[in-house]
């Protein structure tokens, strides 16, 4: 799905060499150092390769957050923290400041659950483990609370759009289309208000987009609702809601091309680009005449100045995030593990702590082409 979601910079950190002269004692805390230092590096690693799956992240993101778990918990199953807590410090940049192709039913199983997963993984650092940071998160950086909401509800925006496109295509009834089509819009709605407090020179990028998306989905709503309309011998309703799906799909582009020309960090969705995007324009337009058609023919009724309410609840298909819980702690964390750090050997230059003056490199992410666009169909 590539260039269809926007998409934040890949956050970078630098390098942790896990280097502890004079506190690792024994090759069993030796070990521990060097397992994680590979492990690491093998994670950061599939961030940008291409052949990665979620089974390969999943594994890698385990076998070092279980070793790093040694470094944050006590090893006891106790509430204490970890004798090892303040041995490291980590550097990290900070992403703000600082087209659809055919896809298999597995492969959009794929990116729906992912996507849960994702959302699951903020929800739970934000609850769990972002109050217990060393540094607190600053106002308007990654780790504050209203841009983790943020990414929540917009992975659980994204992860509905599968759901919708899989409705689509199974034609399921417009009722239910519309509903799901209106919460996505409401999610995309909730998440620009989170982010309407930023500085617009970091937000003004990103807000754009889900801006874009919120009036993408609400003209979908609007439209597959004047399907029910109709279906229903409403219509006048129908054509007011028709029109209605036309202003909000006129606003989309609108927003598309300025998302466009907004300067701000990460690369440039195109999805006014995709034939997912185009073909809404053509069902607005064709449903349109046709309910005019009806009426003039058939029907006769008043067209309301009213807009139809979108009182919609979708009973089916609404995403919540997968819950998450870090591995557990490796078993190579033992009370004779744990000994063989002596803190009191612990140099008093400390080399481990980051220089102001070091610069964390940004990840080089991988140029993903986009293929042929064929609509976002799930085969």
């Amino acid at each position: 799905m590539t260039h269809w979601f926007h998409r934040n910079p890949l956050k970078a950190t630098a390098p942790v060499s896990f280097n502890y002269y004079g506190v690792v004692t024994g090759p069993v805390a030796s070990k521990i150092c060097s397992d994680l230092k590979s492990s690491r590096a093998r994670l950061l690693e599939m961030f940008t390769d291409l052949s990665c799956n979620p089974e390969m992240m999943k594994n890698a993101a385990d076998s070092y957050f279980s070793l790093l778990q040694g470094f944050i918990n006590s090893s006891d199953e106790s509430s204490q923290e970890s004798k090892l807590r303040y041995i490291q410090n980590f550097k990290w940049t900070d992403t703000l400041q600082g087209q659809v192709p055919s896809i298999t039913e597995e492969e959009a199983k794929e990116v729906h659950r992912s996507l849960k997963i994702a959302a699951g993984i903020f929800k739970h650092l934000k609850e769990s483990h972002i109050p217990k940071l060393i540094t607190p998160a600053e106002k308007g950086r990654d780790l504050e609370a209203r841009l983790i909401e943020a990414y929540i509800i917009q992975c659980q925006a994204e992860a509905q759009e599968v759901t919708i496109a899989r409705a689509i295509e199974l034609k399921h009834a417009p009722g239910l289309i519309a509903a799901l089509a209106y919460e996505t819009a409401n999610f995309y709605q909730k998440a620009d208000h989170t982010l309407s407090s930023l500085e617009p020179a970091y937000s003004a990028k990103w807000r754009k987009y889900l801006l874009l998306k919120m009036c993408f989905y609400t003209a979908y709503a609007y439209c597959y609702h004047g399907q029910t309309l109709l279906a229903s011998d409403k219509c006048g309703e129908a054509i007011r809601s028709l029109q209605e799906a036309e202003k909000f799909y006129a606003k989309a582009e609108a927003l598309c091309k300025e998302y466009g020309e907004t300067k701000g960090p990460g690369p440039t969705a195109k999805p006014s680009g995709h034939l997912f995007f185009r073909k809404l324009g053509n069902l607005v337009k064709n449903t349109l005449e046709k309910c005019q058609r009806e009426n003039g023919f058939i029907y006769f009724q008043k067209i309301p100045t009213e807009v139809p309410q979108l009182e919609l609840k979708a009973n089916y298909g609404l995403v919540e995030p997968i819950p998450f819980e870090f591995p557990p702690t490796s078993a190579q964390w033992t009370p004779e593990t744990l000994a063989a750090f002596d803190l009191t050997k612990r140099p008093k230059d400390d080399s481990t702590k980051p220089k102001p003056e070091e610069a964390v490199k940004p990840v080089r992410e991988p140029d993903v082409k986009p293929q042929k666009d064929t609509g976002c169909y799930i085969s």
